[in-house]
């Protein structure tokens, strides 16, 4: 009997630990080589403008670099995105050097979608939850602007509406000071629920238009927030 309740209470516990808050890295040789290059292109000096995320932020690397070059390398910043990530994934990187060292006026911070599927939308809420917590206890100075989980899939499934909860909670975070919020989801997403094929070709990842529309969406904030004037849109 007391082997049995022993049973009933370890299995309790494991189904209330929330993966999302739990820091894990990945162990592809590739994820590691991406993080170590990040871990040393966090030691340069001169880094004003941090952007963490996963595969949708890493890409202004490639289908984004126009708009990457235009608004955010003038600006001295540095991509912390790495393809596939999940809120633990991100604290992992963060508490094993990603930010060491940096002093960035600015923390742009897009995470938690590749969590959905896998966690409740309060799970993946403390998810970001944590990841907001431990940029402000590694650049107590920067300034956070906070971005709502990207919607995926073509058209309305039940995990958006996981990560419409999601993004109502972490909207809280938001404090008028420090911490800002934003939502661009309606960038995107069109009234019926669908998202247009030259925005998002695979209805996950930005087109090079979409990033051109998602970085003009959060501009005026972005400059705000990182105390210069706001670029006018980008020419295509």
């Amino acid at each position: 009997m007391r082997l049995i309740v022993m049973l009933i209470l370890s299995s309790l516990v494991l189904r209330a630990e929330n993966t999302a808050t739990t820091p894990v890295p990945k162990e592809s040789k590739g994820w590691l080589t991406r993080h170590e290059s990040i871990n040393a292109k966090a030691k340069q000096s001169g880094i004003d403008l941090v952007y963490i995320g996963d595969s949708i932020v890493q890409q202004f690397e490639t289908k984004g670099k126009e708009v990457w070059d235009y608004y955010y390398a003038p600006r001295h910043a540095l991509n912390l995105g790495i393809s596939a990530d999940r809120t633990q994934h991100v604290l992992w990187r963060i508490d094993n050097g990603n930010l060491d060292g940096l002093h960035p006026k600015l923390t742009i911070i897009m995470i938690g979608q590749n969590n959905g599927g896998h966690n409740t939308a309060q799970e993946i809420a403390e998810g970001v939850t944590a990841v907001v917590q431990r940029v402000q206890a590694k650049c107590p100075e920067s300034k956070i602007l906070l971005l709502a989980i990207f919607q995926r899939r073509a058209q309305i499934t039940p995990e958006r509406a996981v990560l419409d909860e999601a993004n109502a909670t972490i909207a809280k975070l938001a404090d008028g000071k420090t911490i800002h919020y934003l939502n661009i989801n309606s960038v995107f997403v069109q009234p019926d629920g669908s998202i247009p094929v030259e925005l998002m070709p695979d209805f996950e990842h930005p087109s090079p238009l979409g990033n051109k529309v998602w970085a003009e969406a959060i501009e005026p904030k972005v400059a705000e927030l990182f105390g210069d004037k706001a670029l006018a849109p980008l020419k295509r």
